[in-house]
């Protein structure tokens, strides 16, 4: 699994990476970004996991990373004379704005199934249904400078897998799996309530079927009525 990357990412530049996506396409007003206004964005509390307190001097060294890889570059606005900042992401590999709001979810959340994408990518782009989110996905993983995404095997207590970014390099599946892995009472209460659905399944199938057969038992009194 190789990745066309200058440089492996650390966390930092994952963050910073994925703020600038973020606010690109959800305050395209404000972009691109101050220092300021970008180290405000990595390290706020909402849509973050998990929530960093970074300094301006740590985001410039960030930048600095991520200019040596081609991910982004200092740019100047029109009327302004504070540098401001901007990613590369869709020059780099040619993405377009539904991957790019997947990836952006990715680096800023950490791994996520595909209803959890699905959702939290709203504000940058409404994927109509699950498949959509899959099939952006898939290109993702099947992109032609290499996989930039990766399917995590389903954890014990989970219904769906988990998709990871590799911009950071390539996962260390048991240390990813121990981060991800619930709390025993928790995978207790998700077999508990997964028995009860299937409970509430053949309850539903035997009240249908006891329905057919009054309805079939009614006709077959109307015969000598």
């Amino acid at each position: 699994m190789k990745i066309d990357m200058d440089i492996s990412l650390g966390e930092i530049e994952v963050r910073i990476l994925g703020s600038l996506i973020e606010k690109e396409l959800t305050t395209p007003e404000y972009y691109p970004l101050t220092l300021n206004s970008l180290t405000a964005a990595c390290s706020q509390k909402s849509n973050r996991n998990p929530v960093m307190n970074l300094k301006d001097t740590d985001v410039a060294r960030g930048l600095d990373r991520l200019r040596r890889a081609h991910l982004a570059w200092e740019t100047q606005v029109a009327g302004s004379r504070t540098p401001r900042y901007e990613h590369n992401v869709q020059g780099k590999w040619r993405l377009d704005q539904q991957a790019t709001a997947v990836l952006c979810v990715l680096l800023l959340r950490g791994p996520q199934t595909l209803g959890e994408l699905r959702s939290r990518t709203g504000r940058m782009f409404e994927f109509k249904d699950l498949r959509e989110v899959e099939a952006v996905l898939q290109g993702l993983a099947e992109g032609e400078s290499g996989p930039l995404v990766v399917e995590l095997p389903r954890l014990p207590g989970h219904k769906e897998s988990r998709f990871m970014h590799l911009l950071a390099g390539e996962p260390d599946m048991e240390s990813v799996q121990v981060a991800l892995a619930p709390e025993p009472a928790v995978v207790q209460i998700v077999a508990e309530n997964e028995r009860i659905e299937d409970l509430e399944r053949e309850v539903q199938v035997l009240r249908d079927e006891l329905a057919g057969l009054k309805t079939r038992f009614e006709d077959f009194k109307k015969q000598f009525e």
